[in-house]
């Protein structure tokens, strides 16, 4: 029996779900927010970039519409496939293992995919790749769904799988301030003890942006699969689950505002 990867970079079969379906990623996946854009493009010494993780380009298109060149380096070659039907130049490969063929950048940016990096190995390379003065820049979005929403796909999840055991979040875990700062610690501590053990780098600063988007039933429940969590589920389950969502959120209104926290961290090539 295989032991379960510890660490999400080590955890190559969870990666790779979201490739299964890159159309839908690609389609209904929130981006960023444009003040996170401008800081990024105002910190970097120039308008060459890198996209770590790119996936379908979600996060690499807000800098191409601002002027940036942008490359995607990306694991997985369906996800990239898409992204070049959108225009962004793509090289399949995981960013550890990239070679960047004597080639430097102007910043290394990576939107809801460093925790697939290595921290430190990630942090080596982005600083190989750096031109002086060079930016690295992470980020990731939470949310907070409002509590009748998450109440709902606690019993569409129950309806869907009658046997299986779900335990209702908290207030902690539905509030975006609180999940903000689960993100952050959970994921940005590490990025940013790797940026420093290179010795490569000035000391990490936080990013951090608040904004909503309104989500009509059926934007959501092309979102939902997207996240993962109903993978495990079989075909049915999941159509189970989503009918009975969507017909909880028809009855709710039909649409509802989520909150976002776009978390992340920046430092700069010494």
């Amino acid at each position: 029996m295989s032991k379960l990867a510890s660490e999400p970079h080590e955890n190559r079969q969870m990666a790779e779900w979201f490739g299964l379906d890159a159309a839908r990623y690609d389609r209904a996946r929130p981006g960023y927010p444009g003040a996170l854009v401008d800081r990024i493009i105002g910190l970097s010494p120039g308008k060459n970039f890198v996209d770590v993780g790119c996936g379908t380009g979600l996060s690499s298109r807000p800098f191409q519409a601002a002027g940036c060149t942008v490359l995607g380096v990306e694991p997985d070659a369906r996800m990239a496939d898409v992204a070049r039907g959108r225009g962004l130049e793509v090289e399949v490969a995981k960013f550890e293992d990239w070679d960047p063929a004597g080639r430097t950048f102007d910043a290394v940016v990576s939107g809801t995919a460093w925790h697939w990096v290595d921290p430190l190995a990630g942090a080596r390379k982005v600083a190989d790749v750096l031109a002086p003065d060079g930016l690295i820049a992470l980020f990731d979005n939470g949310f907070e769904l409002p509590p009748a929403v998450m109440k709902a796909q606690g019993e569409a999840y129950r309806h869907a799988v009658p046997d299986a055991s779900f335990q209702e979040p908290s207030k902690e875990d539905r509030d975006v301030e609180e999940y903000a700062k689960q993100i952050y610690a959970k994921q940005y501590v590490k990025a940013a003890e790797g940026i420093q053990q290179t010795g490569a780098f000035t000391e990490p600063q936080r990013l951090r942006f608040v904004w909503e988007r309104v989500y009509t039933r059926d934007e959501w429940l092309d979102l939902v699969p997207t996240q993962g969590g109903l993978n495990h589920l079989d075909e049915d389950a999941r159509t189970r689950f989503l009918t009975h969502l969507g017909a909880s959120i028809d009855v709710l209104g039909g649409s509802f505002t989520i909150h976002y926290a776009t978390e992340g961290i920046t430092a700069t090539r010494r």
